[in-house]
């Protein structure tokens, strides 16, 4: 019963990934005055030069508590808030971490950028956002 629920919560996690990258397609963005997209190019933009891979991660885990409320709220149905916030979080540190790390090499920019995950252990997930770093003439 544990591992089928532990199941479920990584498969929403992973839901919750994909509609994150589906919803910055064809997007750019500004985060912390560094130019960042999931395309390959951005228009009106010519890249002078790749840095190289811009990458950040973070392994967060679950909460006890907050699994007692998510367990309750699997039975009812509806979004587990706990989890959504737990999941956006993460993203968000891991993507303040790969601006850092491409800001560290001299890049302007961050193309091609993506999100994974994986199990690190049980109740603990691992956020990667990657992407490629790059000066912009």
């Amino acid at each position: 019963m544990l591992l089928l629920l532990q199941l479920k919560y990584f498969n929403i996690i992973t839901v919750f990934l994909i509609n994150f990258v589906l919803n910055l397609k064809n997007r750019k963005i500004i985060k912390k005055n560094m130019l960042i997209t999931t395309t390959e190019t951005i228009p009106n933009k010519k890249i002078k030069e790749v840095v190289g891979i811009a990458r950040g991660s973070t392994v967060r885990a679950r909460n006890a508590a907050k699994d007692i409320f998510a367990a309750i709220k699997n039975f009812i149905g509806g979004e587990i808030e706990e989890y959504t916030k737990l999941q956006a979080d993460s993203r968000e540190q891991a993507l303040s971490r790969m601006i850092d790390d491409a800001k560290k090499n001299g890049a302007d920019g961050i193309v091609n950028v993506r999100f994974m995950t994986s199990v690190i252990s049980q109740g603990a997930a691992e956020v990667l956002a990657y992407g490629t770093a790059v000066t912009f003439e």
